[in-house]
């Protein structure tokens, strides 16, 4: 073989191999780069996140589930489904005119802008507010409801309570900033979660990806919608004390995942990750019905979730009454007794396990 054909032959043995390389590499580096950005998010303290089975309301991931944060804008979907109780009551319709306060007129921005006096009607209101996300609009619907701001805040919390959104406080109708307004990832699943159940007639609004009001164009903040196979709402928010939330729902193949995420400190950071967790989480279920078990946390390539056992009543919840165990404190427990495990542990402990010992998670 002449030299020629031998440098030939060499390259085309070798231009495999460094293809191959290439490959590799590119996966390292995306692998390293969705490892960094879970991390840095999952060290942002602002930062909580549930994904939840909107049917069998089967939690698939949390962190800082529990946590106390503020909203923002996702507020108004309680906001919303007020007025959707309202119209389904016969007390209002979506011609009615929703007239703008003085109080409702000065709210900050994210605004429609309309002065004292002015007017539009409730279903231009309930479009405003699911793609503009106005502040003023919040407000001005608020007093159509309940006559003041105040009043409709307090029924908003009483309706939280009804719906077993115990960690919940709505202070007013828009999210804007107040330090007692507060909620929880995991209660603002329940809340997305009870929007479908209870109001699948308006679930549409959430889906809509702009708005066209007289000539005026308002886009959906939420980018995710078209962009996420089966994504169709529901709501996203920001304030500085937030941080960027969003609640996502998505539903494919007759199975939909509520997604929320709380404190990103960015709208793409935000939108990757509820987008990363979506995926994971159909994932896992796709995997469960071919056998295979997998938790979203290891296919973000994150640590699993840690829960406490804590002295008490016999209860895995990390809220029973009493201090942590120690690590040299022997745990004792009847093995005739049952004990209860928080629904986040589901993807680990099926219904009807039994367990022998228990190990410190760290």
């Amino acid at each position: 073989m002449d030299r020629q054909a031998e440098r030939t032959t060499h390259r085309t043995i070798m231009e495999p191999s460094r293809f191959l390389m290439a490959l590799a590499a590119m996966f390292v580096a995306l692998f390293s780069v969705q490892s960094v950005q879970a991390s840095s998010l999952l060290d942002n303290q602002k930062y909580a996140a549930i994904v939840v089975d909107a049917d069998t309301q089967e939690v698939l991931y949390a962190r800082n589930a529990d946590a106390a944060r503020h909203p923002a804008s996702i507020t108004k979907v309680m906001t919303l489904m007020l007025a959707f109780e309202e119209i389904d009551a016969g007390r209002l319709s979506f011609d009615d005119r929703v007239y703008f306060s003085a109080h409702a007129a000065s709210q900050p921005p994210s605004k429609l802008g309309i002065g004292k006096g002015g007017w539009i009607t409730v279903e231009q209101a309930v479009r405003l507010l699911t793609t503009k996300s106005a502040n003023d609009v919040a407000v001005a619907l608020a007093e159509r409801v309940a006559g003041s701001e105040t009043a409709f805040a307090q029924r908003m919390t009483e309706k939280a309570r009804e719906l077993g959104m115990n960690a919940t406080a709505f202070y007013n109708a828009s999210g804007l900033p107040n330090a007692a307004h507060s909620t929880t990832a995991r209660d603002l699943a329940t809340m997305s979660a009870a929007l479908m159940r209870d109001f699948p007639h308006y679930y549409a609004f959430f889906s809509q990806r702009s708005y066209n009001m007289g000539g005026k164009y308002f886009p959906n903040h939420n980018r995710l919608l078209g962009k996420v196979v089966g994504l169709d709402g529901i709501k996203t928010g920001y304030t500085n004390a937030s941080g960027f939330t969003l609640a996502a729902s998505a539903q494919r193949d007759g199975t939909r995942l509520i997604t929320i995420v709380l404190g990103a400190p960015s709208s793409r950071a935000r939108n990757d990750n509820v987008a990363s967790l979506t995926e994971a989480g159909f994932e896992v279920l796709r995997d469960r019905r071919s056998g295979t078990r997998t938790t979203v946390a290891s296919l973000m390539n994150e640590p699993e979730p840690v829960f406490e056992l804590w002295n008490g009543p016999a209860t895995a919840q990390g809220s029973a009454p009493g201090e942590p165990f120690s690590e040299d404190e022997e745990l004792k427990f009847d093995p005739t007794s049952s004990l209860d495990l928080p629904a986040a542990l589901s993807p680990f402990a099926p219904a009807g396990s039994s367990f022998q010992s228990f190990s410190w998670l760290r």
